[in-house]
């Protein structure tokens, strides 16, 4: 299967030590998107500080105007509050949904956490209807957990 494949590679990027953490967050996001078909956005987002917002960080895929999210707002905003994965199988089902292309249909938020603390999240979009399954879930929560390691 393509995740355990996958994994290695996340693996080998994250203990890339000679790169600095946002070249290897841009490696795992380029490595996702052109690995997985119905990946056409992929990026981070990070909290702010102290602040109740979360700033974006790398990503690959359409540029988007959604560079500071404040929490509760969007998916990853509900997402920096609840802590909880957030699989949206049809964005338009959504009405707290950030547009941020007409051509997403899905999107899958997963949070990072560093010693119990949420400090970030992977976000996905997709052009799929519904592509996300709990396969997806798991190998997100695996690159989270591991960009989680390289971060503190």
């Amino acid at each position: 299967m393509i995740f355990e494949t996958l994994k290695q590679q996340v693996e080998t990027i994250v203990n890339q030590l000679e790169a600095s953490v946002d070249e290897r967050l841009l490696q795992i996001c380029k490595l996702l998107e052109s690995e997985i078909d119905y990946y056409n956005w992929v990026g981070f987002y990070f909290r702010n500080g102290d602040k109740e917002e979360l700033v974006l960080g790398p990503y690959v895929g359409e540029a988007t105007d959604h560079t500071t999210i404040p929490f509760g707002k969007g998916i990853c905003g509900q997402v920096a509050v609840s802590n909880q994965n957030f699989v949206v199988p049809d964005v338009s089902a959504q009405d707290n949904y950030i547009a941020c292309s007409i051509t997403v249909k899905a999107e899958i938020v997963i949070p990072i956490f560093v010693n119990g603390e949420n400090i970030g999240q992977i976000d996905i979009d997709s052009n799929t209807p519904n592509p996300f399954t709990k396969d997806d879930e798991r190998f997100l929560e695996f690159v989270c957990g591991k960009i989680s390691s390289m971060l503190f």
